[in-house]
C-alpha cells in the first residue's frame, strides 16, 4: 500500500475506533478488566457508613478519633493482542474482509487500553511468530500498531495457534490481558490455551465470514485454500456435499466452544456482516 493511502487508512481507522473507545467502551472496558489489586492511598476521618474493618487503629489511637484507610485499584494493565495474519484472513464475501474487521476490533481495543493508561502490545502470528511489538503506552505507539495491522505482510500463510500461545506464555512474564483474534480454523491448541489462561487473562475473539458456514448452490466451482494454496473443483450442486460441509462447520464450532469453556476462556464469535461493537459490549458487560 502506498504511503499516502496507508496514512489515509490509518486516519480513518483512528477516527472510527478512537471515537468508539472514548464514547462507548471507556467505562465498560475499565469495569471488565481489573487492575492487579488494591493499593493503599491515604487515611481520612471516619464517615458514617464506612466499613469498620477499614479503620486504621494506629492513627485512630494517635488522634483519639476514628480514621479509615483508603485503597485505590492498582489500575495499570498490560494488554496483548495475538493477531492471526495467516492467509485465510484475506477472505471476505460481504462488505469487508476478515482482515479489515480484525484491524478495527484490534484498534478499538488498543485505544480503549491507552484511554485507561494501560500498555498495549501485539504478536502477529501465522504458523510462526511473524512479529512481536512489545507493550508500551501512548497514542504514537497505538498508531504504529494500527499501521502494522493494515500493512503487515506475513512470510507464511498457515496457522498454528498452539505455537503463538506457547510463545506468548513464555515471553510475557507478568500477568496481562490477552485477546486472541483469529478465525480459529486451526483446532489443535487445547493444552496451550489452558496453560496460557492459567498465567494470563485470555479472551478469544473469532472473526469469520458467513460464506464459511455453508457452500452456495451454484454448480461447479473452483476453490483455493488460502493457507496451503491447494486448488480443486467442487460440485456445489451436490446436496450431500453442502450438508457435509455445513455439518463440519457446526461440529468445529462446538468443539471450539468446548475447548474454550474447559479452559475458562471468555469467547465471542463475530461474523463480518455483524456489528462488532455490540459483540464487544456484550463481552465487556458479561465480565463486569
Amino acid at each position: 500500500m502506498e504511503t499516502t493511502d496507508l496514512l489515509k487508512r490509518v486516519r480513518q481507522i483512528e477516527i472510527k475506533t478512537r471515537g468508539l473507545s472514548n464514547d462507548i467502551f471507556a467505562g465498560e472496558y475499565h469495569s471488565a478488566f481489573k487492575g492487579r489489586g488494591m493499593t493503599f492511598s491515604e487515611v481520612r476521618e471516619y464517615q458514617y457508613g464506612d466499613d469498620i474493618r477499614s479503620i486504621d487503629w494506629n492513627v485512630t489511637a494517635r488522634f483519639n478519633h476514628p480514621f479509615v484507610k483508603i485503597f485505590e485499584e492498582e489500575r495499570e494493565l498490560t494488554v496483548m493482542l495475538l493477531v492471526d495474519v495467516s492467509g485465510s484472513r484475506d477472505f471476505g464475501t460481504m462488505s469487508q474482509t476478515k482482515k479489515n474487521m480484525i484491524t478495527e476490533i484490534a484498534a478499538t481495543i488498543a485505544f480503549s487500553a491507552i484511554q485507561n493508561k494501560d500498555k498495549i502490545g501485539v504478536i502477529f502470528f501465522s504458523d510462526k511468530i511473524e512479529k512481536f511489538i512489545p507493550p508500551q503506552k501512548g497514542k504514537k505507539h497505538t498508531l504504529y500498531i494500527i499501521r502494522e495491522l493494515i500493512n503487515f505482510q506475513p512470510e507464511n500463510s498457515n496457522t498454528d495457534i498452539a505455537h503463538v500461545l506457547e510463545y506468548f506464555t513464555n515471553a510475557i512474564k507478568r500477568r496481562c490481558i490477552a485477546f486472541l483474534i483469529s478465525d480459529f480454523i486451526d483446532g489443535s491448541f487445547e493444552r496451550a490455551i489452558s496453560l496460557a489462561n492459567r498465567k494470563h487473562d485470555l479472551v478469544a475473539l473469532q472473526v469469520y465470514d458467513p460464506r464459511e458456514t455453508e457452500l452456495p448452490n451454484i454448480g461447479l466451482m473452483k476453490v483455493k485454500d488460502a493457507e496451503t494454496g491447494e486448488r480443486l473443483w467442487v460440485d456445489t450442486s451436490d446436496r450431500r456435499l453442502r450438508m457435509a460441509y455445513h455439518n463440519w462447520w457446526g461440529e468445529n464450532q462446538i468443539m471450539l466452544q468446548q475447548v474454550l469453556a474447559k479452559s475458562h476462556v471468555d469467547f465471542v464469535s463475530i461474523s463480518t456482516d455483524q456489528d462488532y461493537v455490540k459483540s464487544l459490549m456484550r463481552l465487556f458487560k458479561l465480565r463486569s
